[in-house]
C-alpha cells in the first residue's frame, strides 16, 4: 500500500487563496515580470526581420535567449535560497532591463555579434520571479488545500503568460515598431520584478538552515526522477507547437497554427480550475500519476483527427490540456516536498529549466518530422508524453519523501 504525503485538503476556494495576505500582488507581479520570457523570443524574430535580416539569425538569437535563461535560473536560484528573493531578483531585473534596452537601441542585424551577447545576458538575468513564488507558497498558505489552489493558480497564470505575451509583442511590432516592442518588454519585466520586490514576502529569508552541498537540491534522487520525466513533458509541449503549424499548413488555414495551441491551454486553464476546486481524498503521488497517465492517454485522439474537420482536431487539443494543469500542479508541490531543505528555489528553477529545455528539443526534433506528414509529427507529443508517465510510474516509489507521515482517511 502506498505511503501518502499529507492529510487530505479541504476545498478552500480560489477565492478565498486569492484573499489571503500578499497573494494576489505576488501572484499579478509575478505574471507580469514574467512576460518577457514569452515577448523576447517572437520580438527577436521581428526585430532581425524587420531590419530585413536572415530569419536564422532570429532563430538562433531567440534560441541563446532561451538557453541562457534555462542555465541562469538554477543559478539565481540558489542564490536567492542563500539570501533573500528581492535582492537577487531586483539585480537580475536590472541586468536584463539593461540588455533588452540595449538590444532595442543598437538593433540585432547591424551588430549580430553584440546582439547575440545581449540576448544571452537577458536570459540569463531574467528575475527567478516564478522559482522565487512556487518556494513562498508553503510559507504563505500553510493549509495543503490553499497550497494546492495557489499552484492552480500559478499553473493557469503560465498559460495567461504565453498567450498574452507574443500577442502583445506582435501588436507592439505592427502598430510601432519591433525596437518597441524589444524596450517594452525591459519596462513590462521591470514594473513586474518591481511589484515583487516591494512586498514583504520578498525580503523573507530561509526559514530552516541549510546544509551546503554542491548538487544543491539535485541529490534527492526523487527529485531527480521527477525532473527527468519533465523534460520529456517539455518536449511533448515543443512538438506540439510544431503539430500546430503543419495543422495550420495541412488545413491551408495560418490561423490554425494560433488557434490549435489556444484550445490546448483553454483545456489546461479548465483542467487547472476544476483540480483546484474538487476536493482530492487520493494521495499526492497518485494523483501525479493519474494525471500523467490521462495526459498521456488524451493525445491518442490527436494523432487520428488530424485530417477531419477543423472541429474535431480543436476539440483533440483540447483534451491533453485539461490533464497539463493538474500534472504541473502535482509537479510544483512534490518539488517543493523532494527538496532538501534551504534549497525550494533552486528546486524549482530547475524544473522551469528542465521542461524549458525539453520545449527546445521537442521543436528541433519535430521539425524535420513535418516533412513526413503530419501523423509523423503528432506521434512525437504522443510518444514523449507517454516517457513522461512510464518514467513516474516505473519507480514511482521514489516520489515519497522519507519523512512522509500517514494520511488519515478523508
Amino acid at each position: 500500500m502506498e505511503p501518502v504525503t499529507t492529510p487530505a485538503p479541504h476545498n478552500p476556494g480560489l477565492r478565498r487563496v486569492l484573499r489571503a495576505p500578499h497573494v494576489t500582488p505576488l501572484l499579478a507581479g509575478t505574471l507580469t515580470g514574467r512576460l518577457p520570457t514569452a515577448m523576447a523570443p517572437i520580438t527577436l524574430l521581428l526585430t532581425v526581420r524587420a531590419e530585413g535580416g536572415p530569419i536564422a539569425l532570429g532563430g538562433a538569437l531567440a534560441a541563446l535567449y532561451a538557453v541562457a535563461s534555462a542555465i541562469g535560473q538554477p543559478l539565481l536560484g540558489r542564490l536567492v535560497d542563500r539570501t533573500r528573493l528581492a535582492p537577487v531578483a531586483a539585480a537580475s531585473a536590472a541586468v536584463a532591463t539593461a540588455a533588452f534596452a540595449a538590444l532595442a537601441a543598437l538593433g540585432c542585424t547591424p551588430h549580430p555579434f553584440t546582439a547575440a551577447v545581449l540576448a544571452v545576458v537577458a536570459g540569463a538575468s531574467t528575475p527567478p520571479l516564478e522559482a522565487g513564488l512556487r518556494a513562498m507558497w508553503p510559507r504563505l498558505l500553510p493549509d495543503p488545500g490553499e497550497q494546492r489552489a495557489a499552484f492552480a493558480l500559478d499553473s493557469i497564470s503560465q498559460q495567461m503568460v504565453f498567450v498574452v505575451g507574443p500577442l502583445a509583442a506582435t501588436a507592439l511590432s505592427q502598430l510601432l515598431s519591433p525596437s518597441v516592442a524589444m524596450a517594452g518588454s525591459a519596462v513590462v519585466g521591470a514594473v513586474g520584478c518591481l511589484a515583487v520586490v516591494t512586498t514583504s514576502p520578498a525580503r523573507w529569508r530561509t526559514a530552516v538552515r541549510r546544509q551546503v552541498h554542491w548538487m544543491g537540491p539535485l541529490r534527492s534522487r526523487g527529485l531527480l526522477l521527477l525532473l527527468s520525466s519533465l523534460f520529456f513533458l517539455g518536449v511533448s509541449l515543443g512538438a506540439f507547437n510544431v503539430l500546430a503549424i503543419t495543422l495550420g499548413d495541412l488545413h491551408h488555414s495560418g490561423w490554425l497554427a494560433g488557434l490549435v495551441p489556444a484550445a490546448y491551454s483553454l483545456g489546461s486553464v479548465v483542467g487547472g480550475i476544476a483540480y483546484a476546486r474538487a476536493r482530492w481524498p487520493a494521495p499526492l503521488v497518485s494523483q501525479l500519476l493519474f494525471a500523467a497517465t490521462g495526459y498521456a492517454l488524451a493525445f491518442i485522439p490527436l494523432g487520428h483527427v488530424s485530417a477531419a474537420p477543423l472541429a474535431l482536431a480543436l476539440a483533440a487539443s483540447f483534451l491533453p490540456g485539461l490533464f497539463l494543469a493538474p500534472l504541473l500542479v502535482c509537479s510544483f508541490i512534490l518539488t517543493d516536498r523532494l527538496a532538501p531543505d534551504g534549497t525550494a528555489t533552486e528546486a524549482g528553477a530547475w524544473l522551469i529549466a528542465v521542461i524549458g529545455a525539453g520545449q527546445a528539443f521537442g521543436s528541433a526534433a519535430a521539425g524535420p518530422l513535418a516533412s513526413l506528414g503530419t501523423g509523423a509529427v503528432a506521434a512525437l507529443p504522443a510518444v514523449s508524453a507517454a516517457v513522461t508517465a512510464a518514467v513516474l510510474l516505473a519507480r514511482r516509489d521514489l516520489l515519497i519523501p522519507a519523512n512522509t507521515p500517514p494520511e488519515k482517511p478523508a
